[in-house]
């Protein structure tokens, strides 16, 4: 399947562990290295006006807890709630573990 950014940022992203909304995709990370998807990023859960103009802190989405690409949504399988928040680390390490994308 092939896809572009603008048309994955117009898919809502859903967490299948609690049937909520993430949002909607603001960035993709991926190793230019490898050329392969690390993942996605989203809005905070329960972003107001002020933490929007503070950057305040985005939710990365690891590749690996992409459920399904759908017409409308994105599925996804994230514990929030959990002490500890999966993100980006040592980009090199992923390169045999991501899936590729062309350009």
């Amino acid at each position: 399947m092939e896809s572009s950014f603008n048309e994955l940022r117009c898919k809502e992203v859903i967490n299948v562990v609690d049937g909520k909304s993430l949002g909607r995709i603001t960035d993709i990370i991926f190793d230019v290295k490898c050329g392969k998807i690390l993942g996605l990023v989203v809005p905070p859960v329960n972003r107001s006006f002020i933490s929007f103009l503070k950057g305040g802190n985005d939710i990365f989405i690891p590749y690996q807890n992409i459920c399904k690409f759908g017409a409308d949504v994105i599925l996804v399988e994230m514990y929030l709630n959990a002490p500890f928040q999966a993100k980006p680390g040592n980009r090199n390490e992923h390169c045999d573990k991501r899936q590729e994308i062309s350009f």
